[in-house]
C-alpha cells in the first residue's frame, strides 16, 4: 500500500458506510409542486373526487333518470287517465238542422266533456312495463361498470404516481452515491493511487445518474398531471398522494374472492338485465296474438248551444260509456315473425352472459394469480435490496483497496440503482392488483 492512503482509505471508508447508513428518504418522493397549503389526497379520497368529477360516471347517472321516468310512464299507461275535453264545430248551413253535412247534428255543435280511459286488458302494455323495470336495472349495472372501470383507472394513476416519486428518490439517491464516487476516484488520482481513466468514467457514471434523476422528475410530473385530470374540475397540480405502498395487506383465499365477485359484479348483472329484457321483449311480441280490452266514460254536453238546458229546460248535461273489445285475426304472420325474432335476440343476450361469466371468473384468476405472484416476490426483492446496497459497499471498500476496478464499482451501483426500482415496483404491482381484486368484490 503506498504512503498516505490509509488516511484517505479511512475517510472514503468512513463516507461508505456513512451513506449506506442513510435509509431512503421517502419524505423527498414529494415533487416540486408539494408547497405549502398543497392539498393532501389519500387513495379513498382520490376515489370519491374521481367520481364526483367523472363525465362518463355522470353520463351513465342521467341514462338511469332516463329509464326511471321511462317506467313511470309504462306504469302511468296502466292506470286510468282522465282528460277533459272541449270542442267547438261550425259547419255552413243550407236552411236545415244539419246544415250542407248531413252526419252533423246541427251548424253549432259544443262537446265540453270529462273522459275517463282505463286499459282492463293490456297485455303489451303490462309486458313493457315489466320491461322498463329490467331496462332500469340494467341502466344501473352499466353505471356500476362505468364506476369501477373509473375505479381501476384512478387506482392504477394514483400509485403510478407514487411509484414515480419512489424512483425519483432512487435516482437522486444513485446521484448522491454517483457524485460520492466521483470524490472518491478525484481524491485517488491526486494521491497517483488510480489512473485518469476511472476518473472520467466516474464522471460518465455522474452525467447518466443526472440525466435519469431529469427523467424520473418528468416521469413524475406526467403522472400527477394524468391523475389531476381525474381528480379536478379545473386544472390543477397543488396536490400530494400518500405514499401506502409498503403497507402490504394480506391475500384473502381465492374461493372466498369469487365468490363475493360474481355476487356484486356489475357486468354480470348487466347481461342477466339484458336476458331479461328480452324476455319481456318476447312478451311483448306475444301479445299481439290476444285481445285487448278498454273502457271508456264519458260526463258532459254534447248539443248546439254551450248551455246545460235547452229552451224547453230539458237537460243536455248527461254521460256516456263504452267497452271496446279489439280481437286479433289476421296479420300475414308478422306477430309470429316478431316472436321469432325477440327469441333470437334473447338466445343471443344468454350467450353473452354465458361468456361474460367466463371472462369475468378468468379475469379475477389472472388478477388474483398476479397478486399472488407478487405478493411471493416481495421478500425476495426486498433481500435483493439489501445485498446489492451491501454489495456496493464492499465493492467500494475492495476498490479503494486496489483489489477491483473502476467497471465493479459501476456495475454495483446499476444493480444497486435497478434493485431499489424493482422493489418498488414489486410493491406497486401488488396493490395494484389487490386494488383491483378489491374492485371487484365491491370492497374499494
Amino acid at each position: 500500500m503506498l504512503p498516505g492512503r490509509a488516511p484517505r482509505l479511512l475517510v472514503a471508508g468512513l463516507a461508505v458506510n456513512f451513506l449506506f447508513l442513510i435509509p431512503p428518504a421517502r419524505a423527498q418522493s414529494q415533487p416540486k409542486a408539494a408547497q405549502q397549503g398543497a392539498i393532501t389526497i389519500d387513495l379513498k379520497n382520490a376515489l370519491q373526487r374521481a367520481r364526483d368529477n367523472s363525465q362518463q360516471l355522470q353520463s351513465a347517472a342521467l341514462e338511469i333518470n332516463l329509464a326511471r321516468e321511462d317506467r313511470t310512464q309504462a306504469k302511468a299507461a296502466l292506470l286510468p287517465s282522465l282528460n277533459y275535453f272541449n270542442q267547438f264545430i261550425y259547419t255552413q248551413g243550407n236552411g236545415t238542422d244539419s246544415g250542407v253535412f248531413v252526419s252533423n247534428d246541427g251548424v253549432h255543435i259544443y262537446n265540453s266533456q270529462a273522459t275517463v280511459h282505463q286499459e282492463l286488458f293490456a297485455p303489451e302494455k303490462l309486458a313493457d312495463y315489466r320491461r322498463t323495470i329490467a331496462a332500469q336495472a340494467l341502466a344501473t349495472a352499466k353505471r356500476d361498470i362505468v364506476e369501477r372501470g373509473l375505479v381501476a383507472t384512478v387506482v392504477q394513476s394514483y400509485y403510478g404516481v407514487s411509484a414515480a416519486q419512489r424512483k425519483l428518490v432512487n435516482a437522486r439517491q444513485a446521484l448522491d452515491e454517483a457524485r460520492l464516487f466521483v470524490e472518491i476516484t478525484g481524491k485517488l488520482e491526486k494521491g497517483g493511487e488510480v489512473a485518469r481513466a476511472d476518473v472520467l468514467k466516474s464522471q460518465l457514471v455522474l452525467q447518466q445518474r443526472q440525466r435519469e434523476v431529469q427523467d424520473e422528475q418528468l416521469a413524475v410530473d406526467k403522472a400527477r398531471i394524468a391523475l389531476a385530470v381525474l381528480l379536478f374540475p379545473d386544472y390543477r397540480l397543488d396536490f400530494n398522494v400518500v405514499d401506502d405502498l409498503d403497507a402490504v395487506s394480506p391475500l384473502p383465499a381465492f374461493s372466498d374472492i369469487e365468490t363475493s365477485a360474481l355476487a356484486k359484479s356489475p357486468e354480470l348483472r348487466a347481461a342477466q338485465e339484458s336476458v331479461r329484457q328480452e324476455e319481456f321483449n318476447i312478451s311483448i311480441a306475444r301479445t299481439a296474438l290476444l285481445p285487448s280490452l278498454s273502457f271508456d266514460y264519458f260526463f258532459g254536453i254534447n248539443a248546439r248551444q254551450f248551455a246545460t238546458h235547452d229552451e224547453e229546460g230539458l237537460n243536455r248535461l248527461g254521460s256516456s260509456a263504452q267497452a271496446t273489445l279489439n280481437i286479433p285475426v289476421w296479420n300475414w304472420g308478422s306477430t309470429r315473425s316478431k316472436i321469432r325474432q325477440a327469441d333470437i335476440r334473447r338466445q343471443q343476450a344468454q350467450l353473452d352472459l354465458g361468456l361474460t361469466r367466463r371472462l369475468f371468473i378468468s379475469n379475477l384468476h389472472a388478477l388474483y394469480l398476479e397478486a399472488q405472484s407478487a405478493l411471493a416476490q416481495l421478500d425476495s426483492l426486498k433481500n435483493s435490496l439489501n445485498d446489492a446496497a451491501e454489495s456496493l459497499r464492499l465493492t467500494q471498500l475492495r476498490y479503494q483497496a486496489g483489489e477491483v476496478t473502476v467497471l465493479e464499482v459501476v456495475d454495483a451501483q446499476s444493480t444497486l440503482a435497478q434493485a431499489r426500482n424493482a422493489h418498488d415496483d414489486g410493491l406497486s404491482r401488488y396493490r395494484q392488483a389487490l386494488a383491483g381484486i378489491q374492485t371487484l368484490t365491491g370492497t374499494i
